[in-house]
């Protein structure tokens, strides 16, 4: 049976809240965690809906493959990315 988009997302939610405080990881390895190493994009897709999910997503720590905050203009301030990952949050 195919994954639907929404089990994907659910997968890389998990993924994404297993990532200690003060790491870090990209998308590119949580596509290639779940066996999807192509969907690095999809990942990138599923941490612009983690902030409408109940339970707390740290999509901060979740780079892309060159180490640059990418998400930024999904956080409520500009900043609040880059303050979440020095606050080891």
């Amino acid at each position: 049976m195919a994954k639907t988009q929404s089990d994907f997302f659910d997968q890389v939610f998990q993924v994404v809240r297993l990532i200690p405080k003060g790491r870090v990881t990209s998308y590119g390895a949580i596509a290639n965690y779940l066996g999807a190493k192509s969907s690095s994009r999809v990942v990138g897709y599923a941490m612009n809906a983690s902030h409408s999910q109940k339970e707390f997503v740290p999509a901060h720590r979740v780079l892309n493959r060159n180490g640059q905050l990418t998400g930024k203009h999904h956080f409520s301030t500009p900043h609040l990315m880059q303050e979440l990952l020095e606050k080891k949050k």
